[in-house]
């Protein structure tokens, strides 16, 4: 055995099998996750087109690293489910599976026969995990969901225009925080199953909508709801330097002495605007101006290094490429090299280190149906006429 194939075998998830049905955001990012930690992932595409993201950019010769990023490490069955045919593929490679995941928008599977009520009977030991914008049932459930829509629909817009002094409308974003969010959520609900049912052998029917997980984070604003406080709590911004921003956050009462001797301001600590919690929440406007007005003699940089070093939190706005570049960055060894079809690039390794190195991203990426000949001889036992008979039919593709 290879040191390559005796790394996989030794990751958490080594021997688990996942059916991934996802596209897109959400589902992908949970099942790159769980390819991460050692499962076996089939993504289960169209012959035509696949997942959406593979045509979206940024592209190298035709070919998306955004897809590359999400679905490293997982294999590719690219299968018609629109054919019989290819639903009978599709059942059989789910019988195999530990896990099944689907993002489809609710009563899609259904229609397919692959929902969990038409499976559990001849599966009971199968962990399926639905995720979808609003839940699988409810006046909403049917409805077409996007993470942007979702951030509207749950008040993350609206808080953020809340904390907003100078603007009269929700910003724009770009920023899929729902999807990956909830993809996170999904990981973490499927491993919960698995332990159930290694204690159990029962599966399980997890139901993962976007707008529960978005409302979930919302946690002082969804308490702030229901009990309204006179005084709103202070909001942290940019503050200017000579060459960009700078953010301080004065989490404490010794982080607030720290900073007044930092910015050489001892008399603050007696300030009666200033010298405890009530009177820089009354004035904290004022006080933030203190604050600017000392960084606005300073280079970012300098102010994260002088005041990070009296146990301030600061830290200088970066641009994501700034911050793949972030000395601690390098240092945890987030970024590492993954391969597709348009050549290598940069992909992050999840969030979460295991001590003993066993847990981390595989780099390939897999080209549409790319192993469509390994699911079908090895793991559903097909024979080649029968595998023969399915290509020329057109309901797998990339033999």
């Amino acid at each position: 055995m290879s040191a390559a194939s005796q790394a996989e075998t030794e990751k958490p998830l080594a021997g688990i099998r996942v059916a991934d049905f996802t596209a897109m955001l959400a589902g992908p990012h949970c099942t790159r996750l769980l390819a991460d930690c050692g499962a076996e992932v089939i993504k289960v595409e169209a012959p035509k087109g696949g997942d959406h993201i593979r045509h979206t950019a940024p592209l190298r010769d035709g070919t998306s690293a955004y897809f590359g990023h999400l679905n490293c490490g997982k294999r590719s069955l690219a299968v018609d489910l629109k054919a019989p045919r290819g639903l009978a593929v599709a059942r059989d490679l789910i019988a195999t599976c530990d896990v099944l995941v689907e993002n489809t928008r609710p009563g899609v599977m259904k229609r397919l026969g692959l929902d969990h009520a038409s499976l559990a009977p001849a599966m009971p030991g199968l962990v399926y995990c639905s995720i979808s914008g609003f839940g699988q049932a409810g006046p909403r459930a049917e409805e077409p969901a996007y993470a942007m829509a979702i951030h509207a629909l749950s008040g993350f817009d609206m808080t953020n225009l809340h904390y907003q002094a100078d603007q009269d409308r929700p910003a724009n974003s770009g920023t899929f925080v729902a999807d990956f969010l909830a993809g996170a959520y999904a990981f973490g609900a499927i491993q919960t199953a698995l332990l159930a049912r290694s204690r159990t052998g029962r599966g399980q029917n997890v139901d993962l909508a976007l707008m529960d997980a978005m409302l979930g984070m919302l946690a002082y604003e969804c308490q702030e709801a229901q009990f309204p406080q006179a005084v709103k709590r202070p909001v942290y911004g940019p503050l200017r330097t000579r060459d960009g921003f700078v953010i301080v956050a004065i989490v404490s009462q010794k982080n607030f002495e720290q900073l007044a001797d930092a910015l050489d301001h001892p008399e603050w600590k007696t300030d009666p605007r200033f010298r405890d919690v009530a009177g820089r929440r009354d004035n904290w406007h004022a006080f933030m101006a203190g604050v600017e007005a000392w960084t606005l003699a300073h280079a970012a940089a300098d102010c994260e290094t002088r005041l990070m070093a009296a146990g301030i939190p600061c830290a200088r706005y970066q641009s994501v490429a700034e911050a793949m570049r972030d000395p601690q960055v390098a240092a945890r060894g987030l970024f590492v090299e993954a391969r597709d079809a348009g050549g290598s690039f940069l992909a992050p390794q999840p969030p979460f280190r295991f001590a003993d190195g066993t847990v981390g991203l595989s780099p390939q990426v897999p080209a549409l149906g790319a192993d469509g000949g390994h699911v079908l001889r090895e793991i559903l036992g097909y024979a080649e006429d029968e595998i023969a008979a399915l290509r020329d039919a057109g309901i797998v593709a990339g033999l």
